[in-house]
């Protein structure tokens, strides 16, 4: 990952994860939800697209790679911030993640 393709920034360490987990963390004016499935992390734009919710509050879906918003039952993909049900129809941000020396680390682009 190059460093000028995007800010990297350290959201924790890879054993303050349990698994499956989804944690909220900001970076700058951005939330993120960071989700940990196993040894894998992926990390979305935090605010349901369809009204102002958190998705870290949601269930996570393992088998499907998804997270559902807890207020109206919208699901999105880890992969690709798709919404995989109504009443969504915008995806939201994916940031690539990095696990580097025991740390997680996301990209955020300008």
């Amino acid at each position: 990952m190059s460093r000028d393709a995007g800010q990297l920034v350290c959201v924790g360490r890879v054993s303050e994860w349990k698994s499956p987990e989804s944690r909220k963390v900001v970076v700058g004016d951005r939330a993120v939800v960071v989700v940990r499935i196993e040894d894998d992390f992926y990390a979305l734009g935090d605010v349901c697209s369809h009204a102002n919710f958190s998705l870290s509050e949601g269930d996570i879906y393992v088998d499907d790679l998804e997270i559902e918003c807890w207020k109206h039952g919208s699901t999105f993909s880890l992969l690709t911030g798709k919404p995989q049900c109504l009443p969504a129809t915008k995806s939201v941000a994916v940031y690539d993640v990095t696990v580097d020396d025991g740390r997680v680390w996301i990209e955020v682009r300008s």
